[in-house]
């Protein structure tokens, strides 16, 4: 059971400007159009140094479908253009043109667009810590971790501001416009939208035991684990595993694997290991294998991640 607190911020509704902060920000004027070429897939991903490598990416897709997965950090996206479907926290949602989502941290999701027109996203996927320093500028103390209790936020004001300030990640030049841009952006997201996250009343030993598993698989993610090896781990029947295993962690045991891996693959990128090396290191059968995965839980490619972190 959840119990959600009062916001701690306090929460505001008062109007955002239209223009993000009013010519305080060269960038915030850019025009920054979408494709409008055709149905046709399209990503673009990089990484901000000035803000601890913010991975950022915009994209169009038409026949893409994310399999479920989880990011280390927040997930924060503006649909562009169409809509998007995805399964999230047990329920399936709908984020209209125009809509900002907001996924926490480790929790599984899915993603497809709404009709067979697709959708094109902005995403920003900060690190815990940067959503806690923009909360503890909001309320001058340390705040715990932002949640935001609706994944499908209707704020056009603030959308806008959301797209302005991914428009000058990707454009401006400046450190200190990007740095305050994005602290400004996110302290008015928390302000507007977030609160507490829920308290978890109790903790099943059913759920002691999904941790277990889950521990074992992160430690022999390279190896060829069997259903009956986990099972035994914990004294479950094989199905009563992957019944609790699916109902706790939200993906049965081989998904969670492939995530594992995924996110490993990630790291060995970023530290320019090759990318046939990195397939063996993080378990994947063949670079083929890992390129078919990695697409399917982030949405671009390895080498196009490897470009991006350049």
């Amino acid at each position: 059971m959840e119990q959600y607190n009062e916001p701690p911020f306090p929460m505001h509704s008062e109007p955002l400007p239209v223009e993000y902060a009013p010519r305080d920000f060269d960038a915030a004027s850019l025009f920054d159009p979408l494709d409008k070429s055709g149905a046709r897939e399209k990503v673009t991903f990089w990484r901000d140094a000035t803000l601890d490598n913010l991975e950022l990416l915009r994209a169009t897709f038409i026949t893409h479908a994310f399999v479920p997965h989880l990011h280390e950090g927040y997930a924060i996206g503006i649909v562009d253009k169409g809509g998007e479907r995805f399964k999230y926290r047990k329920n399936m949602h709908v984020a209209p043109q125009g809509s900002i989502v907001v996924i926490h941290p480790g929790e599984m999701h899915t993603g497809e667009g709404l009709n067979r027109e697709g959708w094109s996203y902005r995403m920003f996927y900060p690190e815990i810590s940067l959503l806690q320093r923009a909360a503890f500028d909001v309320v001058e103390k340390q705040p715990g971790i932002p949640f935001f209790p609706n994944p499908v936020i209707d704020d056009p004001a603030m959308a806008r501001m959301l797209s302005q300030l991914h428009v000058a990640l990707a454009n401006s030049r400046s450190e200190l416009e990007r740095e305050s841009m994005f602290t400004w952006t996110l302290a008015h997201l928390i302000r507007r939208h977030a609160t507490l996250p829920p308290v978890l009343l109790g903790f099943s030993k059913e759920r002691e035991h999904i941790l277990r598993v889950r521990a074992y698989l992160e430690e022999h993610a390279t190896e060829n684990v069997s259903l009956q090896e986990l099972a035994a781990l914990v004294n479950f029947s094989p199905f009563y595993l992957l019944r609790a295993f699916r109902e706790t962690v939200g993906l049965p045991p081989h998904s969670y694997l492939t995530q594992i891996r995924v996110s490993r693959a990630k790291h060995l990128i970023r530290a320019s290991v090759p990318l046939a090396e990195v397939a063996t290191a993080v378990g994947f059968t063949d670079q083929s294998h890992l390129n078919r995965h990695f697409k399917a839980v982030l949405g671009v490619t390895p080498g196009q991640y490897a470009r991006g972190c350049r």
